[in-house]
């Protein structure tokens, strides 16, 4: 496996926004609330989009972007840099590609829009992943709000870059260690609303062409095995960053 030239790890919006300057200047020289069913007040807007096409990736080196939160941080490895999916997704690339991670440690997908998304239009990767979902589900985001917000970034990814566009949705939570306290029914009704989150998100990825990273139907191999947890019982361990850089990289091959 070749490691990409330029690896940017990302935790603060300044920090970030100094290290993208620098790499596009080198570029042109050379715990437990459930995520909410209910519905807001502002329905999510219809956008009539042209029936998108299969984007294949270059067969030389590229620029791959990754968007999320802590989980594209590597949170709950012992070595983000090294250890966490997006590094091990970069490895597979092309000698010469470059990764920019633009995550952003607890963030969520309305805060997103305006310090994740802008710089990815900036960029203008072959290849973007999306990881933004777990936390506006736990932190009890309305439905339609998300959903509303997804469309938003999905939509100005589709018009805007040519790239190919990966995304992972919600794997089985209730079987994380954080969820361990919760009833049978607080169970079952969390279940339901991460099948409905995630049928929203498989809709809107339909509609713009977007791959869909299905972890709940992956038999939620990240949440059912205790050695894939990390310590705090809701991130992924090392070998759970490992499991899921892999579940991406083969719905990146196709």
């Amino acid at each position: 496996m070749v490691k990409p030239l330029t690896i940017i790890f990302h935790r603060f919006p300044s920090l970030l926004m100094l290290m993208l300057a620098v790499f596009m200047c080198s570029a042109c020289g050379g715990s437990g609330a459930v995520g909410s069913t209910a519905r807001s007040t502002t329905a999510t807007p219809v956008v009539t989009v042209k029936s998108p096409s299969k984007v294949h990736l270059p067969s030389g080196p590229i620029i791959y972007v990754a968007l999320g939160a802590s989980d594209a941080v590597g949170i709950g490895s012992t070595q983000p840099g090294s250890q966490g999916y997006v590094p091990l997704i970069a490895a597979h690339l092309v000698k010469g590609s470059h990764a920019i991670n633009l995550g952003i440690s607890g963030i969520r997908l309305r805060r997103a829009l305006t310090l994740e998304l802008p710089l990815a239009l900036t960029i203008s990767p072959d290849l973007i992943t999306i990881w933004l979902v777990a936390n506006d589900f736990v932190g009890g985001v309305p439905f339609d709000d998300y959903m509303r917000d997804l469309n938003m970034l999905l939509q100005q990814l589709h018009t805007n870059r040519h790239a190919l566009i990966v995304m992972a949705n919600l794997p089985d939570l209730t079987r994380l260690p954080n969820f361990a306290n919760q009833t049978s029914t607080q169970r079952t009704r969390m279940l339901l609303a991460i099948q409905h989150w995630n049928a929203g998100m498989a809709t809107l990825a339909a509609r713009y062409g977007v791959i869909l990273v299905d972890l709940f139907s992956h038999q939620s191999q990240l949440t059912a095995h205790p050695e894939y947890i990390s310590s705090d019982g809701f991130h992924p361990s090392p070998s759970g960053y490992v499991q899921l850089a892999n579940i991406f990289w083969r719905a990146i091959q196709g």
